[in-house]
């Protein structure tokens, strides 16, 4: 399931956050407890599936965890149970509403749903005192989302691009800007993403829209626009993660993509591009938070800590290859002496160069107003 997971824009959350301050807010003096770390060396983690690295002959080893373990002698229960944003919001929100614990000490959620959880004071801010890895290796890119200015309540696990991938050889040409998708030639092998929150940035950034201040006038546009390209039967469908399939295949020749999903399929398919368009693409995270309530909030800021040390998020992001939120991870990567890791660190997917970055952006996040709207609208049209 895809970790940049469908909006399906019907979940409680929808309904908790449509006004100004909800009624189920957690004022700032209400979302800690008495922290029980010092005498409990333990915490519980919960990540999406296929996020972490693990042991090549043992795969419920996970090396990075492990060395934190002998480290600093705190254990992790880690769960993979993150499958959906919504759904897991779903599971989570009773608790926090009622200012109750979760039963989890950090969470890995998707930006946008992590502005919802910091809108809805659900989250605890983290101690950087505490943090020295994160305040000085923490990608600058990443360091002020609007949504949690100054990245006191989340610090991103990995990051990744919203981009064009398509099948250079299939197609016969270069595809450089947003705009290629539109060709008369690609009619009906064009697939774009059905997540709201997922999809609409790129398309807006082909309208030469700042998306850091996008406008209701600029969303509507783009609903206007993917109307019309529905109606011709441009697109073949919208999908989550399962493009890959389509991708690998042929039934689809050029379709929205994430960055590190691409990594892997160039593996076997050496003809499928990634690229970021001329005109941008959306820089985004998946985030670690920090729950209300949570009883080891100090473990889990150690662990949050622990993954910015440049040798372990290289040894993560080798594994992941996503975008690496520690840029020095590369030259561990560069140094390591495996000529495979070296040519890691050249990938521009996992450490964007300069020239990629300034094309990169963080889009402004829906609003609590916008978004019951705005899901109505785009889902009317993907057909959700």
């Amino acid at each position: 399931m895809s970790r940049r997971s469908l909006l399906l824009g019907l979940a409680a959350g929808a309904t908790l956050t449509g006004c100004g301050v909800p009624a189920a807010y957690v004022q700032p003096g209400d979302r800690a407890r008495r922290d029980v770390s010092a005498r409990d060396k333990s915490l519980d983690f919960a990540n999406w599936p296929l996020y972490i690295d693990t042991d090549d002959e043992d795969t419920a080893k996970r090396p990075t965890l492990d060395s934190f373990t002998e480290s600093t002698g705190i254990s992790v229960r880690y769960t993979e149970e993150i499958n959906d944003n919504d759904e897991f919001f779903g599971k989570v929100s009773p608790a926090l509403m009622n200012h109750q614990e979760t039963g989890r000490d950090l969470i890995v959620v998707s930006d946008w749903m992590a502005a919802r959880f910091v809108r809805l004071g659900w989250v605890q801010e983290m101690d950087r005192t505490k943090q020295p890895n994160v305040a000085k290796y923490l990608d600058p890119q990443l360091r002020s989302p609007a949504f949690d200015e100054g990245r006191l309540h989340s610090v991103p696990w990995q990051s990744g691009i919203t981009g064009i991938a398509y099948n250079r050889k299939k197609v016969g040409r270069e595809i450089g800007h947003i705009s290629d998708l539109w060709a008369d030639d690609l009619r009906g092998r064009v697939s774009l993403l059905s997540g709201l929150d997922e999809s609409f940035a790129l398309l807006m950034q082909g309208n030469g829209v700042d998306v850091t201040r996008w406008t209701a006038d600029d969303f509507h546009t783009v609903c206007d626009q993917v109307e019309r390209l529905v109606q011709r039967k441009h697109i073949r469908r919208f999908t989550g993660n399962d493009y890959i399939k389509d991708l690998s295949t042929g039934d689809v020749l050029a379709c929205q993509a994430y960055s590190g999903d691409v990594i892997q399929l160039q593996a076997d398919n050496p003809d499928i591009e990634f690229v970021v368009p001329e005109e941008g693409a959306e820089l985004w995270a998946e985030s670690l938070m920090i729950p209300n309530l949570a009883r080891h909030k100090h473990n889990a800021e150690a662990l949050v800590d622990h993954y910015y040390q440049p040798e372990v998020a290289a040894e993560l992001a080798a594994w992941v290859n996503y975008v690496c939120p520690v840029p020095a991870a590369r030259d561990v990567l560069a140094d390591s002496g495996d000529e495979e890791l070296a040519e890691l660190a050249e990938d521009p997917l996992i450490f964007p160069d300069g020239a990629m970055r300034k094309r990169l952006a963080i889009a402004r996040d829906i609003t609590s107003e916008e978004r019951t709207p705005f899901a109505k609208r785009w889902n009317s049209i993907v057909g959700l």
